[in-house]
């Protein structure tokens, strides 16, 4: 026996699915006639801007109401510049700015390039605190380590994206930013009493609730004291107690990709964990980027069948579709695009942040070391490579792998600029300085999350708070190594 048209129908109004590809398969289209909230658009589905604007249109074409989301945090995660790195600094940067009127600018440039292509709600801020040096997946995603100044900022980014008629979508609650690992691959634990949450990781929520975000989004993270053994994304304490009633948050709740090892490992599977995200208080189901018609139908099935046993309630599933429909009523602002000519790079630079002297009357040898990209980030081009002046020779090292004597070798009499993200997590990275910096003048260029750690022996460390295309341009600038 096939599934109630009418629970289906309310079951695949509570998913945002994904679809692979530049062009939307005909199942993608058909399942949002059957009422599908919505699809996320990956890097996979981004080639320039006409074809994005072709493929939402073809959405459209199957619900004119369709949710169109979108990772564009601007910084180290972008989707619309997956191919060439983002034309914006991320949060980190503009954290170490600290100028609110900056981020609000900065993020409805970005809402404005997103409402042009017809992308309805950006996934983005990042509100979390990076508390954690080691964090391996927040990090630059982060306005830093200060509650009361991300706070300031998350406001900002919020009112700034949804003045151009995108909304935006506040994550991780109740914050990932204590965390020393990727809930891509497993499930991280922040053991806190619930009080260090409010003082530490919740006054970003608090900051966005009041600034009318639109959407939150869960984070696949366990905190004993709230969610006992499972994340976040499955707890009622924290998605109605904590969001819902005590920060007195009306908008529609995000799951963070129910695909994601964090939320797979605890529920044995999409489809259960689609069913225990609902039953806590969650609306909006992100399933993934792998995303098949067999997937989506599979994970309505579950729902259908959980309020067929009673596991489900049927009148959560309507209040979970009814939040999800209203955030589909976004639409395009009635303001003009703000301009956005030379933003991004302008506010690169005003975030380089130079320690020690830099070595300017010689050309270097720039080194590039390889670091991996978290799922969050992708495979996006970064470095400075791009930006350097004809006759800069460059060359890459492999931290742990590379002997420093090649590398001295390559230089002969030159300094080296040694440019990396997240040397102070990568091995073998700190001893590769310093044995660069024994026999020549070494500048650092960190890249990622600056931390506490500084390179002994260098002569001058620069911490560009970030690896977007404008970071790289922005520190190039600074070394004096543009054309």
């Amino acid at each position: 026996m096939g599934l109630d048209p009418g629970l289906r129908r309310l079951a695949l109004g509570t998913l945002l699915a994904a679809y692979p590809g530049p062009v939307p398969p005909d199942w993608a289209v058909d399942l949002l006639a059957d009422g599908l909230a919505g699809h996320t658009l990956f890097g996979t589905n981004i080639h320039d801007p006409a074809q994005v604007a072709a493929s939402t249109a073809a959405l459209r074409a199957g619900r004119p109401d369709v949710i169109v989301a979108i990772d564009e945090e601007g910084g180290d995660v972008t989707r619309l510049a997956h191919a060439t790195g983002s034309p914006y600094p991320g949060n980190a940067a503009l954290g170490a700015v600290d100028d609110p009127d900056l981020t609000r600018r900065v993020y409805a440039a970005i809402g404005a390039e997103l409402a042009a292509l017809g992308i309805t709600v950006d996934l983005a801020p990042t509100v979390d605190v990076n508390t954690a040096d080691e964090n391996p997946v927040i990090g630059t995603r982060s306005f830093g380590a200060d509650p009361k100044r991300v706070a300031v900022h998350s406001a900002a980014a919020v009112a700034g994206l949804q003045s151009t008629g995108v909304a935006a979508c506040a994550k991780h609650f109740p914050g990932h930013g204590a965390t020393v690992a990727d809930s891509h691959h497993e499930l991280p634990t922040v053991d806190v009493p619930p009080a260090v949450l409010r003082e530490r990781d919740l006054p970003p929520f608090a900051a966005v609730v009041d600034a009318g975000v639109r959407a939150v989004m869960t984070a696949h993270i366990r905190v004993p004291a709230l969610t006992g053994d499972g994340p976040a994304t499955f707890s009622r304490a924290v998605l109605h107690d904590l969001l819902r009633v005590e920060y007195g948050f009306t908008g529609t709740v995000i799951t963070d990709a129910l695909e994601m090892k964090g939320a797979v490992l605890a529920a044995g599977g999409v489809g259960a964990g689609a069913v225990r995200a609902l039953a806590a208080g969650a609306d909006l189901l992100c399933i993934g980027a792998r995303v098949d018609a067999e997937l989506v139908e599979s994970v309505a099935a579950e729902i259908v069948t959980a309020i067929a046993d009673g596991r489900l309630a049927r009148e959560r599933v309507e209040e979970a579709a009814g939040r999800t429909a209203a955030l589909a009523t976004t639409g395009p602002a009635d303001a003009p695009p703000p301009a956005v000519d030379g933003l991004g790079y302008a506010a690169a630079l005003r975030a380089v942040r130079v320690e020690g002297d830099l070595v300017r009357d010689t050309a270097p040898l720039v080194v590039q070391v390889h670091a991996t990209s978290t799922i969050a980030e992708g495979r996006v081009p970064w470095g400075l490579g791009p930006h350097l002046a004809a006759g800069v020779e460059q060359a890459r090292a492999v931290a742990g792998e590379t002997d420093p004597e090649q590398l001295r070798r390559l230089a002969g009499d030159r300094p080296v600029v040694l440019v990396g993200r997240h040397l102070h997590r990568l091995p073998g990275a700190r001893e590769l300085v310093e044995a660069l910096a024994a026999s020549h003048q070494v500048t650092v260029v960190e890249m990622g999350w600056p931390g506490a750690w500084r390179p002994a022996g260098a002569r001058a460390f620069v911490a560009t708070h970030g690896a977007s295309h404008a970071n790289g341009r922005a520190a190039a600038d600074a070394l004096g190594l543009t054309a």
